[in-house]
């Protein structure tokens, strides 16, 4: 993530852009205000993660692969929609991060090839993002930028993404129709356990009810043109107070926490999908040495020349004696008061941890790497904008299109697709092509047609050519290389092409036969 600040570095280094061109790409301009984009994206993140922790995810998938039984294409299918009505209402990325682990061990487990199944979450969780504003942080940049409320979004996309969902799953049941990757018979003994999975109910149900309460509010608030960051930015505080007080209750109580439940089926095979991520000294029972941190061991490197010496003396009466001198660690030493206050911190954060485990749990996996890279991204599109490239770009778009609805949709869908890849992620795309749009003034149905045609791209773009296509590529591949399984850049381009090409044909077709029909 560092190469887009150290491109503003050198960018400023050279005065190709100044303090007015940064303190707009973070504060905003015309409508379009980064820091509300990240707020909101962060409020439901930790929402989303929270209610992950809880365990109702695995839970649901663990439903599914038992409603599935032992249906090889029956179970591919069931998972594919499962993963796309979480991406719906969580987004994409909390999708990832709990569905790729709980994936890359059942299809360990069920001795299964992963490929076909990994491809078809990251495929499902992308293209369902399109469709409320909030699933993705593009569909936030696009409705801020050529302001479109939230339900009128949720109106466009709808059908743009039936389509690209259905013919997506089409394209993934045609390319792994051999044996290998989807079986027709597995070998299922027993059913899951669900309950074993599920270990926080009550916060399941809470984190539910706040989480869903919030986007409905956001949905009707987006009429009367209140920042949305207002509505999401209290339910994210709300939740992170219930986690606190749930959590300090059940310390208190000495009531067990984020601890499975007795494993009772063929769940003891999967149960480490869910404690795989999650931090040791966050889970165990809630009383249990919470008085006594645990101890930690700090070894300082060995330092023969100054911690011990030998001296020898000859003695009158010819014989050596051999004394050993020991030095003590000096106490006001620099190395020795880091350690002592790295041991301290570490102790203090045990504790903590233990005491809090929802919120100490949650916290390591929010995209805090989001903020210095959508920053930078908006910085840099500002550059372009006062170098006057912003305005180059427009010239083209109008030329190419005659300022025409359907040439304008397929230009900016198709662009969008290609610029995913190159253009500093999606975000970045999605950024520089409104930038573009607006620029060009093309008039108000041609506007609404490109920021519709932007959004399908933006987000079935992410199942693209290259993993930096999108963060949640780039999060899907770390996962899968924590858990010893390595996808090469060829691999994952070849088995998206074919989901991709058809995707981008039958959504911006879609996209264009509504704006035939209202604006006819």
């Amino acid at each position: 993530m560092p190469s887009p600040i150290l491109a503003i570095a050198l960018l400023w280094a050279l005065q190709c852009l100044g303090p007015t061109q940064i303190k707009t790409g973070i504060v905003g301009v015309d409508g379009v205000k980064p820091y509300n984009i990240l707020i909101l994206f962060f409020s439901l993140a930790y929402m989303a993660i929270t209610l992950d922790i809880t365990g109702v995810l695995q839970a649901a998938a663990f439903w599914v692969s038992n409603k599935g039984g032992s249906h090889g294409y029956k179970l591919y299918f069931y998972f594919y929609v499962l993963l796309t009505v979480l991406s719906i209402f969580l987004g994409n990325d909390p999708v990832i991060l709990s569905g790729t682990a709980f994936l890359v061990y059942y299809t360990k487990v069920m001795e299964l090839d992963p490929v076909s199944w990994l491809m078809s979450e990251f495929a499902a969780a992308n293209t369902a993002s399109m469709v409320l504003f909030v699933g993705n942080p593009t569909n936030v940049v696009i409705c801020e930028g050529f302001a479109v409320n939230s339900a009128a979004f949720t109106a466009y996309t709808i059908l743009p993404f039936l389509g690209c969902s259905v013919i997506c799953l089409f394209a993934l049941g045609v390319q792994f129709r051999k044996l290998k990757y989807i079986p027709r018979r597995l070998t299922v003994t027993e059913d899951l356990d669900v309950r074993s999975v599920l270990l926080d109910p009550i916060g399941a149900c809470v984190g539910s009810a706040l989480l869903g309460s919030c986007l409905i509010l956001i949905i009707i608030v987006s009429f009367f043109h209140v920042d949305v960051w207002k509505i999401s930015l209290p339910f994210a505080a709300a939740k992170f107070i219930y986690d606190l007080s749930w959590d300090h209750y059940r310390w208190a109580k000495n009531i067990p926490m984020l601890v499975p439940r007795p494993k009772r089926k063929r769940s003891d095979d999967m149960n480490s999908a869910v404690q795989q991520d999650i931090p040791s000294e966050t889970t165990g029972t809630a009383g249990a040495n919470r008085d006594v941190p645990k101890k930690i061991t700090i070894k300082a490197a060995e330092k023969p020349d100054s911690t011990a010496r030998t001296r020898s003396s000859a003695l009158p009466s010819t014989l050596t004696e051999s004394r050993t001198f020991v030095d003590e660690p000096n106490p006001l030493s620099p190395e020795s008061i880091i350690g002592r206050l790295r041991s301290r911190y570490l102790a203090k954060h045990a504790k903590l941890a233990a005491h809090f485990p929802t919120f100490f749990t949650a916290l390591p996996r929010l995209p805090f790497a989001l903020v210095p890279f959508a920053f930078s991204q908006f910085i840099l599109i500002e550059g372009l904008a006062h170098q006057g490239w912003i305005d180059v770009f427009s010239v083209w778009l109008v030329r190419a299109s005659n300022r025409q609805m359907h040439p304008v949709i397929w230009l900016i869908g198709v662009l969008g697709v290609i610029l995913c890849n190159c253009a500093g992620t999606n975000i970045g795309a999605t950024i520089l092509l409104t930038k573009i749009v607006r620029a060009a003034a093309l008039g108000g149905p041609e506007n609404r047609a490109a920021a519709i045609a932007l959004a399908v791209a933006s987000n079935i773009g992410a199942v693209s050519f290259t993993f930096s296509a999108s963060l949640a590529g780039l999060l899907w591949r770390q996962i899968l290389e924590q858990k010893g399984i390595f996808i090469r850049q060829r691999t994952f381009a070849y088995w998206n092409t074919r989901p991709l090409v058809v995707m981008t044909v039958v959504g911006l077709g879609i996209v264009s036969a509504e704006m035939a029909v209202l604006y006819r």
